[in-house]
């Protein structure tokens, strides 16, 4: 299965040749197990901080000129427009790609959701919940978050007047809530995921129990 590709639906009735309801299984719990790699992977935090990452570089950029107008050099008219396009290369791609991480997510969960109602067999299922990545995004999405917060605050109250600028301010400001939206994405996510494993999965269940259903 190629990498970028997600697994598709399973057919429809009319269509359906699976020979018994083991081989059915099988495939239905190899689809759910790719889906929620997909959905929950390293990979997707990892990329989702490239995207933070390469919108707080652009927002930098940006403010870049406005530090030079400030500090009344000459170069701004000539370097300003560059730094401005470089920006905007940089923060429009991240701002793109997080919300095609959105819309990708909500493919995965309608695959999902067409694969759990084939059949019902909580052992594999089991294994959706994830509790491990879904912590691992939660707490590292809060220290980002954590993050974001401390440096916009710092940015804005320990300011002193004659030492940093307002594009200074503007600049660790902006950063930082970028960074905080990043970790705010993070942590929205493991809580989605955690509420649609109790809303779609129930409760979770010994394994002895589950094995026996």
């Amino acid at each position: 299965m190629p990498s970028r590709t997600l697994p598709p639906p399973p057919p429809p009735v009319y269509l359906r040749t699976w020979p018994d309801r083991q081989t059915l299984l099988t495939d239905r719990a190899m689809a759910l197990q790719e889906l929620q790699r997909r959905h929950l992977g390293v990979s997707r935090l990892l990329l989702l901080w490239l995207c933070g990452l390469g919108g707080v570089t652009g927002w930098a950029l940006l403010i870049q000129p406005i530090r030079y107008i400030d500090d009344k050099d000459p170069s701004a008219f000539l370097l300003g427009p560059v730094l401005m396009v470089l920006g905007l290369a940089l923060l429009a791609p991240a701002v793109i790609g997080v919300v095609l991480g959105i819309r990708r997510d909500r493919r995965i969960r309608q695959l999902t959701h067409a694969w759990l109602a084939l059949d019902s067999h909580p052992p594999s299922e089991t294994r959706l919940r994830s509790p491990g990545l879904s912590l691992l995004w939660l707490l590292s999405s809060l220290a980002v978050c954590t993050l974001g917060l401390w440096t916009s605050f710092s940015s804005a109250a320990y300011a002193e007047p004659g030492e940093e600028t307002y594009a200074d301010v503007i600049l660790g400001m902006g950063a930082g809530l970028l960074v905080w939206l990043t970790g705010l994405f993070g942590a929205a996510k493991a809580v989605g995921h955690y509420r649609w494993a109790l809303r779609n999965l129930g409760p979770s269940l010994p394994v002895t129990t589950a094995a026996r259903r």
